[in-house]
């Protein structure tokens, strides 16, 4: 399965900012499986949602279509 990118936030956020996670949480709200992966290649967290989450396909995310070093994202990590 693969994930559409809905937004992408550089890794280097001050100290105790999640701007990430605090975008997906909204996107969550708001109805949407949205996860946060980071992108190890560009350094960034991308915020993700299944392709086809809304035609009621799964909704696990681990790794966007096309490979590359995505890995599940956490604050704290």
């Amino acid at each position: 399965m693969g994930a559409k990118v809905l937004e992408r936030f550089p890794a280097g956020a001050p100290r105790g900012s999640w701007p990430a996670e605090e975008y997906a949480a909204r996107r969550r709200a708001e109805g949407e499986p949205a996860t946060v992966v980071m992108d190890l290649e560009a350094d960034a967290f991308l915020v993700v949602v299944p392709a086809g989450a809304e035609d009621g396909e799964p909704t696990g995310v681990r790794q966007l279509t096309g490979g590359g070093a995505l890995t599940p994202a956490s604050p704290g990590s």
